[in-house]
């Protein structure tokens, strides 16, 4: 008799399913991910979790530890387990023109930049568009991973048309130099404003692992057309920010006396 005789009539093996402290990591992060939490506010303790899904503490406090490795909750002694203050405030106003960097360094934190890729590459129409110039138009595009206080925050990708910045190159960025610094300092290009756009957006495998999120997680998205003096686009941004460390605010409208 054959082996596979042998087996006829046998139960076939279960298929493999996710751990259990990984289901209640994604239960974390459905329930702190919907409208009730926010920056700050604590998660139920590990005995009432317990209690609710009918899993022992140790899992519970496994699924937990696990979120606090990658900075999407953290332990306070004395108020238990909550959701990360926020740690950057970005402005959204269109004529704010400082750059992140100043922004961080304005509000006390540790800039940081680390620089992903780098090249020259050909303007896709919808990046074109942004840019204001020709389809096929050589352009040089930068990804950066920013951090503040040496934890990463958000994935800004930028596009810049070639013959706005000749000479520009990939270590020119790799010390973490602001951008906008440079295109004063070296060619005498000033940002006066900058056209903003915020969405909701979904984080690709690459993008939550540099971000210490799980694939797939909500994003904010950020899409800058930062102009010259006379208007004319110099660079176009596609910031992916972390949900639970920036935030966005309006200064409102100005006050007169």
């Amino acid at each position: 008799m054959t082996d596979d005789a042998e087996t006829q009539g046998m139960p076939k093996p279960l298929k493999r399913v996710k751990p259990i402290y990984v289901e209640v990591q994604d239960y974390l992060l459905d329930l702190i991910g919907g409208p009730d939490y926010g920056p700050g506010d604590r998660i139920p303790s590990e005995r009432t979790l317990a209690e609710t899904l009918g899993i022992n503490r140790m899992t519970i406090r496994k699924a937990i530890d696990r979120l606090v490795e990658r900075n999407v909750l953290e332990r306070n002694g004395t108020s238990g387990t909550r959701i990360p203050l926020v740690q950057v405030s970005r402005p959204i106003d269109a004529t704010a023109s400082l750059g992140i960097t100043r922004i961080i360094r304005n509000a006390g934190g540790e800039p940081g930049s680390k620089l992903l890729h780098f090249a020259e590459e050909a303007a896709t129409e919808s990046v074109a568009q942004r840019l204001e110039v020709p389809p096929g138009t050589e352009l040089i595009m930068a990804r950066r991973l920013r951090s503040v206080n040496d934890e990463a925050f958000c994935i800004e990708t930028s596009y810049l048309p070639m013959q706005r910045v000749p000479g520009l190159t990939a270590e020119d960025l790799l010390s973490g130099q602001s951008l906008y610094e440079l295109l004063r300092q070296r060619y005498g290009i000033e940002i006066s404003i900058r056209d903003r756009e915020i969405s909701v957006g979904t984080a690709t495998e690459r993008e939550a692992q540099a971000l210490a999120l799980a694939p797939g997680s909500p994003t904010l998205v950020l899409r800058i057309v930062a102009r010259d003096g006379d208007g004319r686009p110099v660079e176009y941004m596609r910031s992916v920010n972390h949900p639970h460390h920036v935030i966005f605010r309006s200064s409102g409208p100005s006050r007169r006396p």
